[in-house]
This record gives structure tokens, sequence and C-alpha cells, in this order.
């Protein structure tokens, strides 16, 4: 396996496939995708074959009570985050998290959040992310909580 940085075009058929089923292709793509910040990683198999993907941007907290507290610079966003059902267990989400927050660190990167599923709960919280916050819909998508990951 190997994590590569990635134009978004690269990714954006996992995406949909894996965050926004039975949606056109547009619907995985982000106003932010194509910012000059923001980065894309794809984790692949020695094959060559797409893994996981996510997205990081600098972008601040949402303005809710419960992320006042924290750090206002060296802010980055994780969006996106998509492991193929093939291949959950076997890693690739743990690469491209790790190599997307080690790539924040090197840019000053303070802390990194994210809008997270319920579902994928557990998988943030094991890679050492906070839930902060009370849990809320997103519609057409479901339940999910901001969780805060604060880097060395």
């Amino acid at each position: 396996m190997f994590v590569t940085f990635v134009p978004v075009e690269e990714i954006l058929d996992l995406r949909r496939r894996v965050l926004r089923p039975g949606q056109p292709r547009a619907s995985a793509l982000t106003e932010v995708d194509l910012l000059p910040d923001t980065f894309h990683l794809a984790a692949r198999a020695d094959s060559g074959e797409l893994g996981a993907c996510a997205t990081f941007s600098s972008e601040p907290l949402p303005d809710t009570p419960a992320l006042a507290p924290f750090a206002t610079e060296g802010v980055w966003r994780l969006r996106k985050l998509a492991s193929d059902p093939s291949v959950r267990g076997q890693g690739f989400g743990k690469a491209v998290l790790r190599a997307g927050l080690d790539a924040c660190a090197a840019h000053g990167g303070r802390l990194v959040w994210c809008s997270g599923r319920l579902a994928a709960a557990g998988f943030y919280e094991h890679h050492g992310f906070t839930p902060v916050g009370d849990q809320y819909t997103v519609p057409g998508i479901g339940r999910h909580h901001h969780f805060l990951h604060k880097l060395p």
C-alpha cells in the first residue's frame, strides 16, 4: 500500500460510491476542493487500485459555542474520507488519515476537525479525534458529530 497526493478528479468516483450512493458524480465535489491550499490523498494497493481517499483544507472551525474555546490559527478540516468497502479493515483509511494529519502538521497545523458520521465515530476516536458538542443531522446524509484532533 502507498499514499500519494492526487487531483480531486481521481477520487470523485470513490467519494460518490461510498459517501453519496445513487447521487450524481458532481455531488461528490465541494466548493473547497479546488482552493489552492486544499489537498487530496489516495491510498492505493500495490497494484495501484484506489482503496481510500481523504481531503484536507485550511478551514476555520464552525461558529458554535462548543467549539469556541479551541484554536483559531493553524486549523485544518478533514473532509470526505472514504474507504472502498472491499478493503475496509486493511488500513487504507488509516493510511490516508495519518498522511493527512502529518501534512497538516508540516503546514503549521495545530488542530484538525471534521464533521463525521456517527457510523464512523469509532474510527475517528480510535485515531485520536474527540467528539465535541451536540450531535446534529446533515439533511439527506444522517447524524453527525464534530470531531477534533490536536496536532503535536
